[in-house]
């Protein structure tokens, strides 16, 4: 995926795997230097931001920022740490539910699937 500088305000559609490599190409030297404990803490403040987004919910532009933001650094600790998020996702949820294994959950709603 190439992207050019008039690209950059338009609005771009990335599959998972696309976007691992696009994280990839932009940070791994970093990340690798900066290694999975560094990173896992950044994400752990992003969750925080999250969070607090989550409360705020009027500042929808705050919101999408750090959802962002928590995808891009759990796709930063799949790099570091090898994993391909496309097979780890196909491989948990690409025959239904874990728990019930159905397209269309049925497992009690106390239950974590």
């Amino acid at each position: 995926m190439k992207m050019s500088a008039s690209q950059s305000s338009e609005s771009l559609d990335v599959s998972i795997r696309d976007f691992q490599k696009l994280i990839h190409r932009m940070y791994f030297e970093k990340d690798v230097a900066r290694g999975i404990d560094g990173t896992f803490l950044w994400l752990m403040e992003e969750i925080g931001e999250l969070a607090t987004a989550l409360r705020t919910k009027n500042d929808m532009a705050n919101l999408h920022e750090e959802f962002a933001d928590v995808i891009a650094w759990l796709t930063t600790i799949a790099n570091v740490a090898g994993v391909d998020l496309c097979k780890a996702l196909q491989d948990k949820y690409g025959s239904g539910c874990p728990g019930c294994h159905r397209f269309d959950c049925t497992c009690p709603i106390s239950e974590k699937p």
